[in-house]
């Protein structure tokens, strides 16, 4: 059975999402990150980096969250991969932007409001990032303002993976109201009843 490390509030989330789209039976290795589990020589073997996530599939060990959601596509081939290579570059295309580009300065953002304390954080890095997320977040309004889903017709991996890293303007308080085809792409994924099981897991 699929093992995975990695809280589903984590950067593991995407991989949960797509593991509940797809069906697949897998077992959850927990990690007390507090405890620096993720430091530890055994999780090391795993993965090298001491960061989460972390897949088991058989003989297979895999790290980094897209890597791990590339590779559950083609092992178990659905509708959510690409049907063509035009379709699987188109899906790349967006997961690599989503999680090189977009992701960065929510990061920053939700470091410094969700782990710093108030009185030590920085709000030039807060502002910084807060400032390069409008360009952005146009570029993904002004591609889905023709369509519903980013690639091809329908929801692919490709939705997933920059819903995961869209959804992050939530928790740091950026409004996305002003991208109304974002905004209405974005509850069309998380409406999914794959996604309804991940938000239900338990932290």
């Amino acid at each position: 059975m699929i093992q995975i490390y990695g809280s589903p509030r984590s950067s593991a989330g995407r991989c949960y999402w797509l593991l509940e789209e797809l069906g697949l039976a897998y077992r959850r290795q927990p990690l007390d990150m507090r405890a620096k589990e993720h430091k530890s020589e055994r999780y090391l073997r795993l993965n090298p980096t001491g960061k989460v996530p972390c897949l088991v599939d058989g003989e297979l060990t895999i790290w980094e969250s897209m890597a791990i959601n590339q590779y559950l596509v083609d092992e178990y081939p659905s509708p959510l991969g690409g049907a063509t290579p035009e379709e699987r570059g188109l899906i790349a295309q967006w997961s690599y932007w989503s999680i090189l580009d977009l992701q960065r300065p929510l990061i920053d953002m939700f470091i410094q409001l969700v782990f710093v304390p108030e009185p030590k954080r920085d709000h030039g890095v807060i502002e910084r990032a807060r400032a390069l997320l409008p360009p952005l977040l146009e570029i993904l309004d002004r591609h889905l303002a023709s369509r519903e889903y980013l690639v091809a017709d329908r929801f692919t991996v490709a939705d997933l993976n920059v819903a995961s890293v869209v959804s992050i303007c939530g928790s740091v308080g950026h409004e996305l109201t002003p991208y109304r085809a974002v905004d209405a792409w974005l509850a069309r994924c998380k409406a999914r009843p794959a996604h309804e099981r991940y938000a239900a897991l338990d932290p």
